[in-house]
């Protein structure tokens, strides 16, 4: 029978392994070997990619290599013991184990006992690690393990015929003796030998880097490591033959892998996911969701829906039935009218949001007539996978929404999805340069020299050459090809955006649950690829604050105006509003306030709301990557005939002018233009969402120019359509997702348009987000007549509002509040609103009312906010610098008008304009007085050539230059 390593240590045990789970996998296939375990320590992050590179392998005709999930469990005592379970309740109780030690420790640490080992463990074969095995592990360094041989009987008595002990080489030259002692202790144990490698590498020539690892993970320089560096590098992933030399006299503990293997037949294959049932009373999920679905298009339309959208309606119910997918749009119904019961603006998007379902459930606001894409595309019996829709929700109050899902289906039901993060460019250069010696001086001259993503190759040595470094130097050499190695490598987990995994059974007994950095979050350990593959549903609950300032934009209209809008009830198609978009005044609006929108906005002239959807998704990667942005502006403005390859890709291309703008566009010209298969065509697509990660989409390059050819394409129209897929690759933008935010984009840009003011105070409100600063809001506001009115201690609130003209129908105009100076908290600033009364009077009476800090009272002063006082800033932060906490208050401190300390009346200078200016700035970021450059016009004089432009005289004390205006000189 052949041998199987059943403990194999992958760079999931983060900075620890030196190779990846895919790495094993490939490697046993070509060594020959049927099986392996991949197990780390307290943890199953990496076996879904192991699976999945076996799956690939078998369907691609390669090697059969079974993957079998493991763990290598530490405990308090540092007890070590690797355990496989044998069938599906088994691996049930290793994620309920997994789970229990990481729940009561903080983020990345595991706290397990024995106690907790006996408890779960029933059937899962266990591998005793001998006491003397000397291990390096990413956790902290074990603990003294006086207590190995009473951990080992508890646990021989508790599971008879599930334990062994492993028989693992140090590749020291005294293996052969050890062998004989460990044999000799399983023998006075009564347990069997298991032959294992215990591999923390699938080659010798990781060794470097597996030091590199302990190094970043101790804090030491390589050449410091000492006894933690590998002795050689023989802790590699080894063959039969290799295994037989070893173990010559040992063969028994050989062919016990293969049958511990045998028995530990679980697979990932055998994970059935649960949606949450989400039934009624009475009612089954179907039942619910079609009354759900008939009420909304009832809410929808008023005066009644048109035939062909309860057409559409039914046949998409009839597909969702087929497929039983009707918890997975009840739950996120669900979702969403939680969030509309709190008043939380949300907006669904995705593959599925766009159909008549989710626009009569709420989910979206976008009605799909809009839209052009077929619902199958995305819901489909071919497909065999959930839908996708990601909902959005305000920034501020997401998080309402994420503890109520923990709160209705529990945390043993629900979790986040994890996301690796990996080693690239920047990080990878600080990190292992480190860990060589190199000067910090240097390391920061490497990474400037890395832009974005960066990868291997990324400082070349001409860039080495050109910021003073050697690339011959032998330390240096070597640092740069450790940092191309580790390109990738993962270095620890972290949650994902948003993405819910929730499960109808327990969550814990299909993936080990751990606590998240952020306070009352828990998180899975797999990432969106890993349940992907598994087809585990995920619900994305992400955050826009765009969402926050269309919603406070709402409440001042209909507390001002006495309008109440919706986004599905905002008036359509408004001429005065795409009229603004065309003339690139989108400051503020969302997706078209960047410099490159803006650019394209008069080009573009946006006059209908599928021109918006195409403005969303145009300004990207791949249209832009494609060259697809020019020839589409030409065609749209006549100066180039609108022409499809043919008539099957018309119908892909015709709402696009026969330009491919859409990522679906894009796999849609793969399967009719190229003539991938949907296999084909689906790993394609999961090659885009991996893209920054794995580079994988050049792999179709080949496949798709060729099939593009022997259908009768152009070659340069086949080289533009891949060049645009792999720009998707980077950033996709599929048309359900842009005429979502098409959506929001008409909302901003049409409250922008007719009620400049509220937009102001909103977004000002909504901050921090978006592309500019509070100042060139306030200045924008201006710009299109709204007063703005500066903090004032009598008016101001914590939010920035709008306030009634002192004249009767008076416009509008928008108070700053306190939250624009720099050091206020929310909480002093509603102290001073709440104690405000009648109004103050004195700097002293906000101190001694309010109950701030003097700190805040300076901050205040600074900022002008007693002017309305009639106290100048300079006078006020005199006052503030007076008010010491120590100082006791006089009994009736507010009746003695005058008594107390009595200091004569100081007489301060006024301001100058540019002195103001300059404090507005460091206390708010802003300023209401003269714009910075207008302080600068006596200096600036006509153009007149170099030599005859008269210089300014100028005053020079050290580093101090001080400009004299020409009049005064």
């Amino acid at each position: 029978m052949s041998f199987v390593e059943l403990s194999a240590l992958s760079n999931f045990t983060f900075l620890t392994g030196a190779s990846h789970p895919e790495e094993f996998v490939l490697r046993a296939g070509e060594m020959g070997m049927p099986a392996i375990a991949i197990a780390d320590v307290n943890s199953v992050a990496g076996i879904v990619r192991a699976h999945t590179k076996a799956r690939e392998l078998a369907r691609d005709g390669g090697p059969v290599v079974r993957l079998i999930p493991a763990a290598r469990i530490v405990l308090d005592t540092g007890f070590h013991v690797t355990v496989l379970p044998r069938d599906r309740a088994a691996w049930g109780r290793l994620c309920r184990l997994i789970s229990l030690g990481r729940l009561r420790a903080r983020k990345g640490t595991c706290d397990l006992a024995l106690p907790d080992l006996l408890e779960w463990g029933e059937g899962m074969e266990m591998l005793l690690i001998p006491p003397d095995q000397r291990l390096t592990l990413a956790t902290e360094a074990p603990r003294a393990t006086t207590h190995w041989h009473s951990a080992a009987k508890a646990l021989i008595a508790r599971f008879p015929g599930q334990v062994s002990l492993a028989l693992p080489p140090r590749y020291d030259g005294q293996d052969r003796a050890r062998f004989a002692r460990l044999e000799a202790l399983a023998t006075s144990l009564r347990i069997p030998t298991v032959a294992t490698a215990m591999p923390a590498m699938h080659h010798g020539s990781r060794r470097r880097l597996a030091d590199v690892l302990t190094a970043i993970r101790l804090g030491r320089r390589v050449d410091m490591l000492g006894l933690h560096a590998l002795p050689n590098g023989e802790g590699r992933l080894r063959s039969e033959p290799e295994m037989r030399r070893l173990y010559r006299g040992h063969e028994p503990a050989l062919a016990r892998a293969a049958e511990v293997a045998a028995r530990a037949a679980f697979s990932l294959d055998e994970l059935r996911y649960q949606y949450p049932s989400e039934n009624a009373e009475g009612e089954t999920a179907a039942q619910r969701l079609a009354r759900l679905a008939e009420a909304g298009l009832d809410w929808r339309y008023p005066d009644g829906a048109p035939d062909r959208v309860r057409a559409q309606m039914a046949h998409e119910l009839d597909l969702i039935a087929k497929l039983k997918y009707e918890p997975y749009f009840l739950t996120v119904h669900d979702i969403v009218a939680f969030a509309r019961k709190r008043g939380i603006l949300c907006q669904g998007r995705g593959s599925a949001a766009n159909s008549i379902v989710c626009y009569a459930l709420g989910v979206t606001s976008v009605s799909p007539e809009i839209g052009t894409m077929v619902f199958e595309r995305f819901v489909s019996e071919a497909r065999n996978e959930p839908p996708d829709i990601d909902v959005d929700f305000e920034h501020e109050r997401r998080e309402e929404v994420i503890q109520h899902i923990y709160d209705r289906y529990g945390r043993h039901r629900a979790g986040l999805c994890a996301t690796v993060i990996h080693y690239r460019g920047k990080r990878a250069v600080r990190e292992v340069g480190r860990a060589m010696g190199l000067s910090e001086d240097t390391l920061g001259a490497m990474s400037s020299q890395i832009w974005g993503w960066g990868g291997p190759g990324a400082v070349t040595d001409t860039r080495l050459r050109e910021i003073g470094l050697n690339p011959n130097d032998r330390r240096l050499r070597q640092t740069m090809a450790l940092i191309d190695e580790i390109q990738g490598f993962p270095r620890h987990l972290s949650q994902h955006v948003g993405g819910f995994i929730i499960t109808e059974g327990r969550l814990d007994e299909l993936v080990p649950i751990e606590n998240a950095t952020m306070e009352d979050r828990t998180v899975i350990c797999w990432d969106k690829d890993d349940i992907d593959t598994l087809g585990i549903l995920k619900v994305d609950i992400l955050a826009l604050g765009m969402l926050t300032c269309i919603r406070k934009a709402f409440q001042l209209l209909e507390k001002h105006h006495h309008q109440r809008f919706t986004l599905a009830t905002l008036p359509p198609e408004d001429p005065a509003t795409y009229q603004m978009l065309c003339e690139a005044d989108s400051l503020g609006v969302f997706q078209v306030e960047s410099r490159a929108q803006m650019n394209f906005l008069p080009r573009m002239k946006p006059r209908s709301f599928y021109d918006l959807v195409i403005q969303v998704a145009i300004i990207r990667p791949g249209p832009i990557q494609g060259d697809m942005v020019h020839p589409f502006l030409r065609r749209r403005n006549g100066q180039e005939q609108v022409s499809f390859p043919d008539d099957a890709l018309g119908r892909v291309l015709g709402k696009t002018l026969g330009v491919p703008l859409f990522q679906e566009q894009a796999m849609q010209i793969a399967i009719i233009g190229a003539g991938f298969t949907p296999t084909e065509a689906d790993r394609l697509r999961r090659s885009l969402a991996t893209f920054k990660k794995h580079g994988s989409v050049s792999e179709f390059h080949d496949r798709f120019l060729a099939g593009m050819k022997a259908n009768g394409h152009d070659d340069d129209f086949a080289r533009r359509c891949f060049a645009q897929i792999e720009g998707f690759g980077s950033y996709g933008f599929p048309e359900s997702h842009a005429a979502s935010f098409a959506l929001l984009v008409y909302a901003s840009a049409w409250i922008k348009r007719h009620h400049p003011g509220i937009f102001a105070c909103a977004l000002l409100n909504a901050q921090p987000m978006g592309f500019y600063a509070p100042a060139q809001i306030v200045r924008d506001a201006r710009q299109h007549g709204v007063i703005v009115l500066p903090p004032c201690i009598q008016t101001s609130q914590w939010d920035n509002v709008m306030e009634e003209s002192a004249t009767p129908g008076g416009p509008l105009a928008l108070r700053l509040g306190f939250r624009q100076i720099k050091g206020v908290s929310e909480e002093e600033a509603l102290w001073i609103t709440a104690a405000r009364g009648n109004g103050y009077h004195r700097v002293e009476d906000v101190w001694r009312r309010a109950g701030v800090t003097s700190a805040t009272i300076t901050r205040l002063a600074e900022a002008d906010a007693f002017a309305s006082l009639g106290i100048p800033r300079r006078q006020a932060l005199w006052a503030a610098q007076a008010l010491q906490p120590t100082r006791p208050l006089p009994l009736f401190a507010g009746d003695m008008d005058g008594e107390g300390i009595i200091e004569p009346a100081v007489q301060f200078r006024e301001m100058t304009t540019g002195e103001a200016v300059v404090e507005d700035y460091v206390a708010m970021r802003l300023t209401l007085r003269a714009h910075p450059m207008a302080l600068l016009r006596p200096w600036l004089t006509e153009a007149k050539p170099a030599e005859t432009a008269p210089r300014p005289p100028a005053t020079c004390s050290g580093q101090a230059l001080t400009l004299v205006p020409a009049s005064a000189a």
